[in-house]
């Protein structure tokens, strides 16, 4: 059932991850549909105007402008390469504040941070092919500068010379220019405006997941009630159908020996053994005990070994009682103890099963010691484990369901104790027990 559980769980958390990385890239791939979305949307309402606003400066006119002139003389030497660039940094900061505002004021609304920049790439001299510059020249340029471009367009456009006579005008193709052009955007608060954009979604996406996550928390908690009610139903029904074995074989013995003849000890017997029947009764109804438990007597150490001399008598039990007071342990837990180890013994093999119990420095020392066949180092480790059993030869030679061992150890645990077991292989078994307690 447990495994069962954890591989649920383990099912569950890899599902989750997928269905999680599914909504990360769908996230993603919605992000950036949007990005670009927003990026043209920007670029064909900014295209325009910077079509023009290149006219409006000047820059495209065919014939005799200033721009074709400073190509002309450039080329050929008349001035230097600083009156050249010059030229053009003067034209970016005399536009640079109404290209700004106007840039601002279309995107105002919508809370948009653009930086724009129209730059030539190449200028060159059609009839030699050679270029003008050796770097872009920045022809326009907003306060916000680009940092890496969103979106980039770039152009070809070619200038020329007109020369005139009289009424005629003839292009002169020797002073032919062919300009390369880039005009690019950015947006500098593109994350924060997609995700603004996208806040709905997003809510909507972490809110199904985490109605998952929740629904799966709640099952899974459910699970583990109604699994720890299953556990704590199987434990007590094993725990009273072993408990019932000892006393069921004490009443038969018991009542074999009445048909012979009438022995005084037996009576006290049978009624030990109906105390004992009705403890574990009151164990199955909980809920109508008075809540009180009847403390161990130093006699009852003795009472508990003459029950399983009386029940196995080809079994010698030796019983050393140092007890001289009463201890408040639970009276049936303790029997419990002795005789699911006892009674191990008998099952493999003892004929002798020695039992000392002593209270040194407040705590109840228990020791059981056989000469048995013994148990080998490597099962060890597993014997207290629930329906555990001694195999030999994949067989299992002795009669029980492997509860015993594990009874006793869970009773250890109740009262903070310690079982410690040395076993060696047809020399015996010694089990010792120490358990805390307060006057």
């Amino acid at each position: 059932m447990i495994s069962k559980s954890k591989n649920l769980v383990a099912l569950f958390t890899a599902l989750f991850l997928l269905l999680l990385g599914i909504q990360v890239y769908f996230m993603y791939q919605t992000y950036q549909v949007k990005k670009r979305e927003i990026y043209r949307t920007v670029y064909d309402r900014l295209d325009d105007y910077t079509d023009k606003f290149e006219d409006k400066g000047g820059i495209r006119k065919i014939t005799n402008d200033s721009v074709q002139k400073i190509f002309i003389q450039y080329h050929n030497r008349e001035i230097t390469k600083k009156d050249f660039t010059d030229y053009f940094e003067r034209n970016r900061k005399n536009s640079e504040n109404e290209f700004s505002n106007f840039v601002d004021n279309q995107f105002k609304k919508e809370g948009y941070r653009i930086a724009a920049r129209v730059a030539y790439l190449q200028i060159i001299f059609t009839p030699d092919s050679s270029n003008l510059i050796d770097k872009p020249i920045i022809l326009f340029e907003t306060r916000n500068k680009l940092v890496k471009a969103g979106v980039s367009n770039t152009g070809r456009w070619e200038t020329s010379s007109v020369s005139e006579s009289g009424i005629s005008r003839k292009f002169d193709r020797n002073n032919t220019f062919l300009v390369k052009s880039e005009t690019g955007f950015e947006i500098l608060n593109i994350k924060s405006v997609v995700f603004r954009e996208l806040t709905l979604l997003i809510l909507s996406c972490i809110i199904l997941l985490l109605s998952v996550l929740m629904l799966y928390i709640f099952t899974v908690k459910n699970l583990v009630q109604q699994q720890k009610q299953v556990e704590v139903l199987h434990t007590v029904v094993d725990n009273i159908s072993h408990e019932f074995k000892t006393p069921i074989a004490t009443l038969k013995i018991a009542s074999k020996a009445l048909k012979k003849n009438l022995n005084p000890e037996t009576l006290p017997l049978i009624d030990r053994q109906i105390a004992r029947l009705e403890s574990l009764m009151l164990q199955l109804h909980q809920d109508q005990t008075t809540g009180t438990i009847a403390e161990i007597q130093p006699e009852d150490w003795n009472l508990f070994i003459e029950d399983l001399s009386f029940t196995y008598p080809e079994t010698r039990f030796i019983l050393k009682n140092e007890i001289e007071q009463n201890l408040s342990f639970d009276k049936t837990l303790m029997e419990t103890i002795i005789k699911n180890l006892c009674e191990n013994s008998v099952k493999y093999g003892a004929s002798d099963v020695k039992v000392d119990i002593s209270n040194p420095q407040q705590h109840l020392e228990i020791i059981v010691s056989d000469n048995g066949q013994g148990i080998e180092k490597h099962e060890l480790k597993n014997i207290f484990e629930k329906f555990y059993r001694i195999q030999s030869n994949n067989i299992h030679n002795n009669k029980g369901l492997g509860l015993g061992l594990y009874f006793v150890q869970n009773i250890i645990k109740k009262y903070h104790g310690k079982i410690d077991v040395i076993s060696q292989l047809k020399e015996g078994t010694t089990f010792k027990i120490r358990i805390p307690y307060e006057n």
